[in-house]
């Protein structure tokens, strides 16, 4: 009797879990529609479908398939991207504060933006009346900022490698990471002239709007292999949040793990933010705020975080891009704000229970 009890409830607790995933895959698919459709140019359900029967008007097929589609889409694997990064170094490294921000990878690639900006001339401004500011090679400033990212990510590995890769080790290695390049930026800054200065903080920003078919094309080449790549060792994670020892009496190879998953966390971060910027919270607050329904178990934290992070991303650029409109605010002004007192109320909560 207490067998069947036992089970009755855990087969209760998947199917919770369960749930939860299939309500935010849900919600998930009516925000892209939604992204797709809201803006300064209306477009309604109807005219939609049109487009994507082609039968549309030039108009709208122009908007939806050069404009929307693919900032919707690079929204949602971007967003993928930061949470379950974020979600896989906050358990392999045991600590509730790691995320590519805090471990220095986003200011690596802030750095490299500074660096492709101001050496190799990749900021400009319009000659037209406004001085608006553009980037004028968009490719230049995401390989470097990618390239410094991974610099950023060999050297916390390769500290941890030399102190036997411990959860301490490499948040205080993220943290002396970060300083450096934040240091580095601020010194490009200094010596940068008034254009370059405002290119620095245009990219810096966080911006969807930079978004295109290639770099989404990109971002998924990057991601999906990094999210099977995280299931696929979803028991190994769960192990591991028993704490290295037990981990090692069941045959886990903790530090092979943790530097490995490392990697390709910092590598799938470190795609997103070359392409749009410093996007900060997402990979913090999204974890925890799907571990409210999960809890710990990573057979479905990791896949909930990915479409949680997609669906909380696209909903902030669709605030951003619509709740001033026509003015288009970046996307990482508005993670900062709904993050910050989210990530607040989440840590009061945690600390009253």
């Amino acid at each position: 009797m207490n067998t069947e009890l036992i089970y009755r409830n855990y087969k209760g607790y998947i199917r919770q879990k369960i749930l939860f995933i299939l309500i935010v895959s849900l919600m998930l698919v009516i925000f892209i529609v939604a992204g797709i459709t809201i803006g300064s140019a209306h477009i309604g359900i109807n005219d939609l479908l049109s487009v994507f029967e082609g039968k549309g008007t030039n108009k709208f097929s122009q908007i939806i398939w050069n404009i929307r589609l693919p900032r919707v889409l690079s929204a949602v694997i971007a967003g993928t991207a930061l949470s379950v990064s974020g979600a896989t170094m906050q358990c392999i490294l045991r600590n509730p504060l790691a995320s590519p921000v805090s471990l220095g990878i986003s200011h690596a690639a802030a750095f490299g933006a500074a660096f492709a900006i101001i050496v190799f001339g990749a900021g400009s401004t319009h000659s037209g009346t406004t001085g608006m500011v553009m980037i004028n090679n968009p490719y230049i400033i995401t390989v470097s900022a990618f390239f410094f990212s991974l610099i950023s990510t060999g050297f916390i590995l390769f500290l941890a490698k030399y102190r036997s890769a411990t959860p301490t080790t490499i948040i205080l290695s993220g943290i002396i990471a970060g300083s450096l390049f934040m240091a580095g930026t601020s010194m490009l800054q200094y010596f940068a002239d008034d254009v370059q200065l405002s290119s620095i903080i245009f990219w810096m920003f966080g911006d969807l709007g930079k978004a295109g078919w290639n770099d989404f094309y990109i971002l998924l080449i990057i991601v999906i292999p990094s999210l099977i790549y995280f299931i696929y060792h979803r028991w190994n994670y769960n192990v591991m949040n028993s704490g290295d020892e037990t981990a090692v009496s069941l045959g886990v190879n903790v530090e092979r793990i943790r530097v490995t998953g490392m990697l390709v966390a910092s590598l799938a971060a470190a795609i997103a933010v070359s392409f749009f910027g410093i996007i900060a919270f997402v990979g913090l607050v999204v974890p925890h705020i799907v571990r409210r329904f999960t809890g710990s178990d990573e057979r479905f934290l990791i896949p909930a975080s990915a479409l949680f992070g997609g669906m909380f991303l696209l909903l902030s650029d669709t605030i951003a891009r619509t709740v001033l409109s026509p003015v288009v605010l970046p996307v990482g002004i508005l993670t900062s704000f709904m993050g910050a007192p989210l990530f607040i109320y989440l840590l009061m909560k945690g600390l009253r229970s």
